[in-house]
């Protein structure tokens, strides 16, 4: 049975210092540029300090600056970003994850999501896609390097959806249709596991020895360390030699979210 987390209660850490909006302003104003000249397709979701109405959600305080300007956005009316999660849950991709604050979800499906890591302190690591298999691919080291990945190809879809001709002279559940399809080429694919394997680079477990930081891999039954890893390699956890039932077990992200553990219990 899914366990509801709903805004406001996480116990979020806050010692690491927000990410700063100055880093993230260059892909804001791109995806600004996009809704303003494609806002017959494509929608900004207004963040907590612009939004008329209360917003019940609960980011990582370490993404305020972030959630303040912007909440999300939709494409066709189809939540591609979500910066503002009002309620939150442990089933579904999320089923091998940890605690809910080592985790924020950028997108999700009832099978699959995008996930933001955060450290102990609360601080933003890398992103990664789960699909239904449970299996992570790295869809970016960073959130900055993730939300120009989205916009590129949100700004590539959007251009095939303008090639369609003006959205009033087309049928909206087939151009609906289509700006799904056109996001899963140019992203979701790739990230949620819905290419051939062998079309995926496959990171390989790795002992604790190769890992220069004991710390971050005490007490893993499985390690995988993709620092310097290419975008979108896979960590596939099911299919991991581990004792008893893998779906008893839990992921733990370390080093900026870019070594990942499976831990007992």
């Amino acid at each position: 049975m899914s366990t509801p987390m709903s805004a406001p209660r996480l116990p979020w850490p806050t010692a690491a210092e927000p990410l700063p909006l100055a880093s993230l302003r260059p892909v804001l104003d791109r995806l600004s540029s996009l809704a303003t000249r494609h806002g017959e397709d494509v929608q900004m979701i207004p963040g907590a300090a612009l939004a008329e109405t209360e917003v019940a959600a609960d980011p990582p305080p370490a993404l305020e600056q972030l959630t303040d300007e912007l909440g999300g956005v939709r494409l066709r009316e189809l939540p591609l970003l979500t910066l503002q999660i009002e309620e939150r849950t442990d089933v579904g991709p999320y089923t091998l994850l940890g605690e809910p604050t080592s985790f924020y979800p950028l997108y999700e499906t009832p099978d699959a999501a995008v996930i933001l890591t955060l450290d102990e302190h609360g601080a933003p690591g890398a992103v990664y896609g789960i699909g239904e298999d449970l299996a992570l691919q790295l869809a970016a080291p960073d959130l900055p390097t993730y939300l120009d990945r989205f916009t590129d190809a949100l700004e590539r879809t959007l251009a095939a959806l303008t090639e369609r001709g003006p959205a009033a002279e087309d049928s909206a559940d087939a151009r609906t249709d289509a700006a799904e399809q056109f996001m899963d080429e140019h992203l979701f694919a790739a990230l949620l596991g819905m290419r051939e394997l062998a079309d995926m680079p496959q990171a390989a477990p790795c002992s604790a020895e190769q890992v220069a930081d004991a710390a971050e891999v005490a007490g893993a039954l499985a390690i995988w360390d993709l620092r310097g890893a290419a975008l979108g390699t896979r960590v596939d956890l099911m299919d991991t030699d581990t004792p008893g039932d893998p779906l008893a077990l839990h992921v733990r992200f370390g080093a900026d979210g870019l070594v990942v553990t499976l831990q007992d219990g």
